[in-house]
């Protein structure tokens, strides 16, 4: 059975960065984020969406509106509790199949925003952290998804703080020099094959 390590951390502290060093250096990666969006356009679930919100999410293709199910949920706690009901079970099913691909691997990486808010922690072997100065995610943020800064601000205010995960994590890696990023995630990589033999 695969080691599961999870890789967490805040909007724009470059989670994806860091997964791009995992994969370059032949460890598998899941991307939580990715294959929810994935799963959401499942006839399946896009329907049940459909019913727990109303008709208008539901685009003239068939696919989802994301722009409107996330003006809902950001106004409503509940409504947002109900579709995270929806999608994590799905993609917890999801990534059982997608487990049971990578045998080969001596572990796999699961690249998850929302690990901690979504009570998946458990199911991690190892937890790593991503973390970079506030003002530096901001920035990043409003560069990559042509933002405002008070539309970012308004998503960490969602999220947990960095110190809070901190006690929960093994690894830690702030992610503010890309040299220094890649040699601590070879760090890692060494650290976790060590404890494999």
């Amino acid at each position: 059975m695969n080691r599961i390590i999870c890789l967490t951390g805040g909007i724009g502290s470059g989670k994806t960065t860091v997964s791009n060093f995992f994969k370059e250096a032949g460890i598998p990666v899941y991307i939580a984020d990715e294959r929810a969006k994935q799963v959401m356009e499942r006839p399946d679930i896009i329907a049940v969406i459909s019913r727990l919100f109303e008709p208008t999410v539901v685009l003239d293709n068939q696919s989802l509106n994301r722009q409107k199910i996330r003006e809902i949920v950001f106004k409503d706690a509940e409504k947002l509790s109900k579709l995270n009901a929806i999608v994590h079970p799905a993609v917890a099913a999801d990534f059982k199949i997608w487990l049971q691909q990578q045998k080969e691997a001596p572990f796999v990486i699961k690249e998850s925003a929302i690990l901690f808010e979504s009570g998946t922690q458990g199911s991690c072997d190892e937890i790593i952290l991503v973390t970079a100065p506030e003002e530096i995610r901001i920035q990043r943020v409003m560069l990559r998804d042509g933002v405002s800064q008070e539309n970012v601000q308004n998503i960490m205010i969602n999220q947990m703080k960095d110190h809070e995960k901190q006690k929960y994590c093994h690894y830690i890696i702030e992610n503010t020099d890309k040299n220094r990023t890649k040699l601590e995630v070879e760090k890692i990589i060494n650290n976790i094959l060590t404890k494999n033999k």
